[in-house]
């Protein structure tokens, strides 16, 4: 059972922003640490609003969080114990969006990275920045 009104819960829920994050602010420092600019924010001409779009690269990058869109083996894609045929609907819908518009903005062209959550909690920062570089 949820332990919140439900009131209190629907506040909570409202204030998880979905632009600006702070994982999309750390991937954008580090793009432009290493010299990756030109990039365009949650354009929205292109099929799921990619986060980050380099247009003339062809290349969106998703940053997505592990809780909402279920990094598979991921200690934060965690199902709460209320509501749970609830949030496995939510959680199923949201999946199959964010196949949906990689498997569209593939076939337009682009090339797609996922960079979640949980990675930019690492040491090493590096990674990500080469998964991102190699498609330029």
């Amino acid at each position: 059972m949820d332990s919140k009104p439900t009131v209190a819960r629907s506040k909570n829920m409202a204030r998880i922003k979905s632009k600006d994050t702070k994982a999309e602010l750390v991937v954008r420092k580090l793009l432009r640490e290493n010299g990756l600019t030109g990039y365009r924010l949650h354009w929205k001409k292109v099929p799921g609003s990619p986060d980050i779009a380099f247009p003339g690269r062809r290349v969106a990058i998703f940053v997505n969080g592990c809780f909402w869109h279920r990094h598979e083996g991921c200690k934060y894609a965690y199902t709460p114990k209320s509501r749970v045929m609830f949030w496995n609907k939510k959680f199923k819908e949201n999946v199959e969006r964010d196949q949906r518009n990689y498997e569209t903005l593939k076939n337009a062209g682009w090339r797609v990275v996922i960079v979640w959550e949980c990675e930019l909690n690492s040491v090493d920062k590096a990674g990500i920045i080469d998964r991102i570089k190699v498609l330029f």
